[in-house]
């Protein structure tokens, strides 16, 4: 028998989540490479530990070798099956079949962590750009699309909204159509005007006309119209604040480019949406099946806030107010934005997306983004962040529930 042969199908990863975590606490990750690269020169049909490694670079940085590795994987498999707790032949077990886009981490919906320490079975199929989809697909409830909407997946989603409608083992949940309305400027088309919700118009411009604009051959009604300085601008698809800038004025538009060159930009008026104590409150909520529940709260004295750099590890203080904000969610911010967020889930219509957004001084819901592929995570230590887990543990519980109806549906 060769290498390979007694393997079970779908290969079985030793699962993103886990790894990430790894990661996330600190962990070495050189052995578990070594020992994934071992593997895969020992038996070069060892799809798992290719598609391993690939996480293992992505996580340390390593995008290259990442989608290197990526690449070995899917030539010889394009499904693979998650960790559960689902026991074989469990016949009471969801078992969840998920369309996913080669790339890195932020390619698809982190789904892993949405089932955390839940007993629904994950096969991953990645629909790779030029491929067949593969003759064997593992047997499923339901399908779901965890493909994040970029330029890079635009082709791939496309691809899946061909299909879907005649998948069969319906439903396909997340419509891939809709995913495709999540870029920056699709979602402020999308919300314009939505009770409620203050989003600020956002145009996708290439490198010449912004340069125009800095150069004052242009004016910014010309390419923004209503718009204003200060703006926003940042290259198309880049997240984490990665090129984000606020620009004062025309004049600071040719050094911004020169710092952050790319094909295209968006460019958005800023909105000052300071609160309480001159500071700026930024949540990331997930929307389950058109229902809110709040994933986190950074609180900065900059415009700019990501949860990693707005000191909330270090910060007593912040980190009370986060767990006041999680305790008073429902009756408090999620009473007050009901309208902005009956809005949303209507207009969007995907069963599960995330959102990044604010309060402005006004009242009113600031939207800055809306995804799916945002990631939720219970991954931050207890001792420090003690409320974080029972709401992660309701966010899941959410998803999952919301799973289990849809099973439910097809079989009463």
């Amino acid at each position: 028998m060769t290498a390979g042969q007694d393997r079970p199908w779908p290969p079985q990863s030793m699962g993103m989540a886990r790894l990430t975590t790894m990661a996330f606490h600190g962990e070495n990750m050189v052995p578990s490479a070594i020992e994934l690269l071992k593997r895969s020169e020992a038996d070069h049909s060892d799809a798992a530990a290719l598609l391993d490694l690939a996480t293992i670079h992505f996580l340390l940085g390593h995008e290259e070798a990442g989608l290197t590795y990526q690449e070995r994987a899917l030539a010889l498999d394009q499904v693979y099956r998650e960790p559960t707790d689902a026991a074989d032949g469990d016949d009471g077990a969801i078992r969840l079949l998920a369309f996913a886009a080669p790339g890195n981490l932020m390619s698809n919906v982190p789904i892993q962590f949405l089932l955390e320490d839940s007993d629904i079975r994950l096969d991953l199929l990645f629909v790779v750009p030029g491929e067949d989809l593969p003759e064997r697909v593992p047997g499923h409830d339901m399908a779901m699309v965890i493909v994040g909407e970029s330029e890079a997946n635009r082709e791939i989603l496309e691809r899946i909204a061909a299909f879907a409608d005649l998948w069969p083992c319906p439903p396909v949940l997340n419509d891939p159509r809709k995913v495709l309305q999540l870029s920056r400027d699709g979602v402020s088309t999308l919300l314009a005007g939505a009770p409620g919700i203050r989003i600020p118009a956002t145009t996708r411009v290439d490198p010449q006309d912004l340069a125009r604009l800095g150069r004052g051959e242009a004016a910014l009604s010309d390419l923004l119209p209503d718009g204003s300085f200060p703006v926003i601008a940042r290259p198309v698809d880049s997240h984490a604040g990665k090129g984000l800038a606020k620009l004062d004025a025309p004049s600071t538009i040719g050094l911004y480019l020169a710092a952050h060159p790319a094909e295209a930009y968006y460019l958005s008026s800023f909105v000052d949406y300071r609160g309480e104590g001159g500071m700026f409150r930024k949540y990331r909520i997930a929307m389950i099946d058109g229902k809110p529940y709040v994933c986190h709260m950074a609180v900065s004295d900059h415009w700019m806030i990501h949860y990693l750099n707005a000191d909330m590890r270090e910060s007593a203080e912040k980190r009370a107010e986060e767990a006041r904000a999680f305790a008073t969610f429902d009756e408090d911010f999620a009473a007050r934005h009901a309208g902005a967020f009956a809005a949303m889930a209507e207009r969007i219509g995907l069963d599960y997306f995330a959102m990044d957004c604010a309060e402005t001084p006004e009242g009113e819901l600031l939207v800055f983004e809306a995804d799916t592929a945002m990631i939720v995570h219970a991954m931050d230590p207890p001792d420090i962040f003690p409320y974080k887990a029972p709401q992660m543990r309701r966010i899941f519980k959410a998803f999952q529930d919301m799973l289990r109806r849809v099973k439910q549906s097809k079989t009463s």
